[in-house]
């Protein structure tokens, strides 16, 4: 079995880093453009919540800016909370592709 993510597409905001337990915890928003267009002849575009914990949370908030292309490579966790069960990827390898700074 294999649970594994893997999405490119651009940061919608700068990293903000905080701690949470005495950890550096960051949520990002993703920027992903679908392949296919839709009836329109528009690639629509999904946006997608990106856990990050510890030192990739660091670096990120470091080295990446909003408008950054960046590859994800993650897994899916899901918790067990009082109300049912969340999800949520958690990412374990980020890449910077291209930034934004001019």
């Amino acid at each position: 079995m294999n649970n594994m993510v893997c999405f490119i597409g651009r940061l919608t905001k700068d990293v903000e880093l905080e701690k949470v337990e005495d950890k550096d915890f960051a949520r990002i928003t993703l920027a992903v453009q679908r392949n296919e267009k839709n009836n329109e002849g528009i690639y629509e575009t999904d946006f997608i919540e990106v856990s990050l914990y510890n030192m990739l949370a660091t670096h990120t908030n470091e080295y990446c800016k909003k408008g950054d292309l960046i590859g994800i490579k993650g897994r899916i966790q899901t918790t067990k909370m009082a109300s049912g069960y969340t999800m949520e990827i958690v990412a374990d390898r980020i890449s910077l592709l291209s930034n934004n700074n001019k």
